[in-house]
């Protein structure tokens, strides 16, 4: 900055010419903008990133399952055998109706609590069940937002078209879609994404 009366340069923020005592009068440049940084796009997870988080919710979620299921079945594995005195053959009708009846109880009883392990954990603060959160992805809306339970839900139905009615090619899907979706992503408006 210069005197404007003797032109000497005085220091920036000085408000007096130290030559000639003009007061001085600030420049009417405006101060510099700050560089905007544009935000970075979000990391999709491919497909084998989601595939092993899906391996470890299956662990999480198949072990007490499994346990679960195995005593009632080798409960009645014994007990069939000491009813014919030992021996195999054809099933009798009296136990296959309380099978038929414990199969569909066992199996709707699991299906609630994976949708409630899913969905629950999906639209929840941290938005990745144990397994996303073990390999570090969220799952959001398209907007990067945090799923509603109602759309955490219909994700989790809609991972029966990714699986078994197009026998699992709606899965291997995100590994080949611009933004890593799955089909079932595609319907819900859902994307899988890294954390940072």
């Amino acid at each position: 900055m210069f005197c404007s009366r003797c032109g000497l340069r005085v220091e920036e923020g000085a408000r007096y010419c130290q030559a000639c005592g003009q007061q001085l009068v600030p420049s009417a440049t405006p101060p510099p903008i700050p560089a905007i940084v544009p935000l970075s796009a979000p990391q999709y997870a491919g497909f084998w990133v989601r595939f092993v988080a899906r391996l470890i919710d299956g662990l999480i979620l198949g072990i007490p399952f499994f346990l679960m299921v195995i005593g009632p079945i080798f409960r009645f594995r014994r007990y069939r055998l000491l009813a014919r005195g030992g021996s195999f053959g054809p099933p009798d009708p009296a136990f296959v109706v309380p099978i038929i009846f414990g199969i569909v109880f066992v199996g709707t009883f699991f299906l609630i609590v994976k949708w409630l392990y899913f969905a629950g954990m999906e639209s929840s603060a941290g938005q990745a069940t144990f397994g996303k959160a073990a390999m570090s992805l969220r799952v959001t809306d398209l907007q990067g937002r945090r799923l509603s339970f109602g759309r955490a839900t219909g994700r989790f139905f809609a991972k029966i078209i990714s699986g078994r009615i197009t026998l699992g090619i709606g899965y291997i899907m995100a590994g080949f879609t611009q933004k890593k979706q799955a089909l079932h992503d595609m319907i819900a408006g859902t994307l899988v994404v890294r954390k940072f």
